[in-house]
């Protein structure tokens, strides 16, 4: 007697699928941070490429000036606009009218000249870390009244260790870029090896309010209150007393009244606070940037995984770590210091 029997289907158990759904998910879960990883290192080495493009530019800059681009006050043009011809940007270096004013109107209220509109409008590619999320964007009002914005940058020259009174630029400092610096390769007797010419920090964040312990790198600049000009040289006072080498753990907050002003708030604006940059505090600093009327304590800051990416004045480039030796890094920043010391 023949017995009729179903015929076999083929296919996956539930709990086969289950597993299969459970391993797929594991390796998920394995490759995604490897693939982050990757992604962050090709960030990391495209900012490292345009900190190189910038510094070879300085050295062609040098070649044609036999100087350093120097920043000539806070109303006028930054060395990263003076370096534009070397960096394959002719066309909007063209747009700029060096012998025209960038800002127009008294001081306490100067806005951007609108001749020069289409210039600071313009996003430079090479002037932005990938890293950095922020918009390079910056909401501004011109002279005429008509809104607009002022394109932003990543990275900053350097106008010294910050120690002593270096942190004010309107006198000479021990770094490679202050006011109506124009320095010259041979004053960097420390050697171009040992010396930061630029270094990366993230954009502000378009805001003001307060915002003392933000995650990631601090976007904000903390303004230093009861702080007047010093009447009788570089620096600053504070309660009668001349800043220099303050412990910024006690001053912050304490002495923190609003935070103001956005770091790279305009590539082509030679304002310490949008373009220059400091050693005073390592890298990725716990303590946000420090301003006194405009100068202050800058520190460089990145959302690369443990420290922040710098030019020297070689052309080399060097990732610091954020637990560099703060006498170390102070050294790398001054260009005569005469110390001896070794970048790890």
């Amino acid at each position: 007697m023949l017995t009729l029997r179903s015929p076999r289907r083929s296919g996956f158990t539930l709990v086969e699928l289950l597993v299969v759904i459970a391993i797929i998910g594991v390796m998920v879960g394995l490759l995604l941070p490897a693939v982050q990883a990757a992604r962050e290192a090709s960030r990391r080495m495209s900012c490292s490429n345009n900190l190189k493009q910038i510094a070879l530019a300085v050295h062609n800059y040098e070649s044609s000036f036999k100087v350093i681009p120097a920043i000539t006050g806070s109303s006028s043009f930054s060395p990263q606009a003076r370096v534009l011809p070397y960096l394959e940007q002719a066309n909007l270096a063209d747009l700029i009218r060096f012998d025209v004013p960038l800002l127009v109107g008294p001081a306490w209220m100067a806005r951007f000249n609108p001749s020069q509109r289409q210039a600071i409008e313009t996003v430079v590619p090479t002037f932005l870390c990938p890293s950095d999320v922020g918009d390079p964007r910056f909401p501004t009002t011109f002279a005429d009244g008509q809104a607009g914005f002022s394109a932003g940058l990543s990275y900053m020259f350097s106008y010294g260790s910050g120690t002593g009174t270096n942190y004010d630029d309107r006198h000479r400092t021990d770094g490679l870029v202050w006011e109506n610096s124009w320095a010259r390769f041979a004053d960097c007797t420390d050697g171009t090896s040992n010396t930061v010419l630029l270094a990366e920090t993230v954009m502000g964040d378009q805001t003001a309010s307060n915002e003392p312990t933000p995650a990631g790198p601090h976007r904000r600049i903390a303004n230093w209150s009861g702080t007047s000009s010093n009447p009788s040289g570089p620096g600053f006072m504070h309660g009668g007393n001349l800043i220099s080498n303050p412990d910024l753990t006690t001053i912050f907050p304490s002495q923190i009244n609003s935070y103001a002003g956005n770091r790279g708030q305009a590539w082509i604006r030679g304002v310490p606070y949008a373009t220059v940059i400091n050693g005073y505090m390592t890298p990725n600093s716990r303590i946000p940037d420090i301003g006194i009327h405009g100068r202050g304590f800058y520190a460089s800051r990145s959302f690369h995984p443990g420290g922040t990416q710098h030019a020297l004045l070689d052309g080399s480039i060097r990732f610091i770590s954020d637990s560099v030796d703060r006498p170390v890094y102070h050294a790398a920043f001054t260009r005569n210091g005469g110390e001896a010391f070794e970048l790890p």
